[in-house]
């Protein structure tokens, strides 16, 4: 056998005699070979394989640098054991219950070659063995044909050219079914459980001989468009633009992507909304979510009417105790909390919104009242855990996240379960997508007081959604905005700029009196990445004692270009945290990731297990969700795993897992929404206009406590700051609140 080392695809034929690892997970396995007597390794995602199986490898030989040689899989064709010894340790190999060494000595030793044709076909014989019952025989064929199935289905998949990761999901939605209903849709793996890309599926389709004009196809794609534009933040889309799209992206006419719409809106698989006189569409998700949310809001707002009490000499009280005296805007918010306990406190930095909030926590439990404070991201909970001094939990903690009788994931906490509180608190607001809200408010008791905090300049939620702005807008809860910038915080640039912004105003970049608000010309792309890097490496870390990986984040508007977030942390990475041979990584599709890197989460995921570890106790949870930045505590690159520490919840990581992970020394304004940084580096150069607007600078900006540099163009800052066209999202809930909020007062 030629073991020689080469980019060129080989093919080799063994018989599994060891598997020394695998993951159920992702199908990832590392063997061990028998090919012409040779022992040889082979790590990949190679789905069931089982021990005594023949299997043909595609692939190529690598050199391990701490394993040697091995094969690396990317293909698998199975086949199952024929020799005797061969098929005495696929039975014993572990998926039949109860079967183990001995008992599958016996099978094998009564039946021979014909062992598998036995089971699978006439399975009662088996109870001419000492020992195994009719229900036991009844059990080893179920287990047989069950393994069988599935190894059909990888066989199947694998054929069609999808991933193995793909067919382990698949078969855990519909078991041996699945193949059945992939050959007769194969765009069902496009639905959210699956996740294979619309793309995939149709050249699937085109392989099965579906045709173009078929109306799965259509109904598919259709949903992939309303995703895509779920994907960037939108709950419903106009029926025009929809149609265009979708009949340029499937290539059919009108009539047919109408007949289809109708038939996924009579299913109510999709849903109609109507505003002046204009139609829109929305997955059932995202219109079930506003709906809920609408009906929701509406009855709490009955319920918390306000008692007119006056807590003007209880607030007397709290000031002269606690040494401050509130602005009018602060006495009306916390007047309003006790009173009617129901409203949405905004406003900008340096207004006063965590002490007016401090003042309203107190006078709460002064009450007798158990306050609950929630945020949407661990680091937005930590910070304003800090800045009161009262416990916070992320909103998926405080939920808690568990399975159903079907498998799926479930919040625990909700109608059936109820959170026990008086007063939710819910901060950073403006980052709370619908689905999340709607989540909350079902475990919230009806009669349960509702403050929501934030900041309603800021940029919306990165889920779909715009929940703060259209409560805010719609007028169904009240409204206390915070405008007064204290004396200590107009002392800060960055406070004062962050409000010259908002306001439309041009700041001074010229200036050289500020202590925290800085700005860099820098004209060229090359330029920008190469003062990013030394301000990174050298020059904030020996001015200020900064930690380039814990205290400074680079922000951009976006992923692209070389001021954009990809080559920004490629650069970095190589500066901050190169290569060694002290540190192990793995390379994934866009980034490398070794040891030591600075990492974020980009989507949510309720199945990872993480632990913490203090002094005196362990504790264990699920969950690491879109946002939360981490750093890589250890990397296994034969295992393909890596440990990584997100603020003290250390989880690990399979190769599957880490698609859902990026380098973080530089992200996205959005990707940095709810967290505070000591020093902020804020990239501001050409790229597309939609991208560079108001809102996006303002909420770079608010992201510094004591630091802000700005690196790039002044006219593009400029630009941003005259750019006041909000990124519009189409939402259907500021309807909703109104239309229920006119319900409600007729009913009254």
């Amino acid at each position: 056998m030629n073991k020689a080392l080469s980019d060129e695809l080989v093919v080799i034929k063994g018989t599994v005699e060891d598997i020394q690892y695998k993951n159920p997970d992702n199908g990832y396995v590392v063997l061990l070979l028998d090919v012409d007597n040779e022992p040889v390794t082979a790590v990949g995602e190679l789905g069931l394989v089982d021990l005594g199986e023949s299997v043909e490898l595609t692939g190529r030989f690598v050199e391990h640098y701490k394993y040697g040689l091995q094969f690396n899989a990317v293909m698998c064709v199975s086949s199952l054991p024929e020799s005797l010894g061969a098929i005495q340790k696929y039975l014993s190999s572990g998926f039949i219950k109860g079967v183990g060494r001995v008992l599958a000595k016996k099978i094998v030793d009564t039946f021979g070659e014909d062992t598998l044709d036995v089971i699978e076909n006439q399975p009662q014989r088996l109870t001419e063995i000492s020992g195994i019952s009719n229900r036991e025989a009844k059990q080893i064929n179920k287990d047989l044909k069950e393994n069988l199935a599935a190894r059909i289905l990888m066989m199947y998949m694998n054929e069609l050219g999808v991933e193995t990761i793909y067919s382990v999901r698949a078969w855990k939605q519909w078991g041996k079914y699945a193949k059945e209903y992939i050959s007769s849709n194969p765009y069902i793996l496009a639905d959210d459980d699956i996740g294979l890309d619309f793309d995939v599926c149709d050249n699937i389709a085109e392989k099965l001989g579906v045709s173009t004009d078929d109306k799965n196809r259509i109904s598919a794609g259709i949903r992939y468009v309303l995703k895509e534009n779920a994907a960037t933040g939108h709950t419903c889309v106009p029926l025009g633009p929809l149609k265009k799209v979708s009949c340029r992206f499937l290539n059919i006419n009108e009539e047919l992507f109408m007949s289809v719409l109708e038939e996924l809106t009579d299913d109510e698989e999709l849903y109609y909304h109507i505003r002046d006189k204009k139609t829109y569409v929305a997955l059932k998700r995202y219109y079930s979510a506003e709906h809920y949310i609408a009906r929701r809001l509406s009855v709490m707002s009955s319920i918390s009417f306000d008692t007119g009490t006056d807590y003007s000499a209880i607030i007397d009280i709290d000031e002269q105790e606690n040494n401050i005296e509130y602005e009018t805007k602060q006495r009306e918010a916390i007047n309003l909390a006790l009173s009617k306990g129901f409203l949405v406190l905004t406003g900008g930095p340096g207004t006063g919104k965590t002490t007016t909030l401090n003042a309203m926590i107190s006078l709460f439990e002064q009450q007798a009242l158990t306050v609950f404070i929630a945020a949407p991201t661990g680091r937005a909970a930590k910070r304003i855990s800090d800045l009161t001094g009262y416990e916070a939990k992320t909103i998926h903690r405080l939920l808690e996240v568990g399975h159903g009788t079907d498998g799926k994931l479930i919040f625990l906490h909700k109608e059936s379960n109820l959170l026990d509180c008086d007063v939710m608190i819910v901060d950073e607001m403006s980052m709370v997508d619908a689905e999340l809200f709607e989540a909350l408010l079902r475990a919230l008791p009806i009669s349960c007081k509702l403050i929501l905090v934030g900041d309603s300049d800021q940029l919306p939620s990165v889920g779909a959604g715009n929940i703060l702005g259209d409560i805010i807008d719609s007028g169904v809860m009240p409204v206390v905005r915070l405008t007064e910038i204290f004396r200590q915080a107009r002392e800060s640039a960055i406070v004062t700029n962050a409000h010259k912004i908002v306001s439309g105003e041009m700041i001074d970049l010229s200036s050289k009196d500020s202590k925290d608000f800085f700005f860099m010309q820098r004209l060229d792309q090359a330029g920008i990445q190469q003062l990013v890097v030394e301000l990174c490496k050298e020059r904030l870390p020996n001015a200020y004692g900064f930690d380039p990986i814990t205290d400074i984040q680079v922000l951009s508007p976006t992923r692209k270009s070389g001021a954009g977030t990809i080559e920004l942390n490629k650069k970095l990475q190589s500066e901050l945290n190169p290569p060694s041979k002290e540190k192990s990584e793995i390379k994934a599709f866009i980034y490398t990731f070794r040891t030591g890197d600075k990492v974020m989460q980009t989507k949510n995921d309720y199945d990872i297990v993480w632990s913490r570890e203090t002094d005196d106790t362990k504790e264990q949870g699920t969950g690491i969700f879109n946002g939360d930045i981490g750093q890589i505590v250890s990397v296994n690159k034969f295992l393909k795993t890596a440990v990584i520490d997100f603020d003290g919840r250390v989880a690990v990581y399979n190769y599957q897992m880490l698609e859902n992970i990026e380098l973080a020394y530089a992200v996205t304004v959005h990707k940095s929404q709810g967290s505070e940084f000591d020093a902020v580096i804020l990239t501001v150069f050409t790229g597309y206009d939609k991208l560079y607007y108001r809102n996006l600078l303002y909420t770079a900006v608010t992201r510094a406590k004591k630091l802000l540099i700005i690196v790039g163009s002044s006219k593009r800052v400029e630009f941003m700051i005259n750019n006041n066209v909000r990124n519009q999202r189409f939402t259907c809930l500021k309807d909703m609140l109104k239309e229920h909020d006119s319900d409600e007062t007729d009913i009254i």
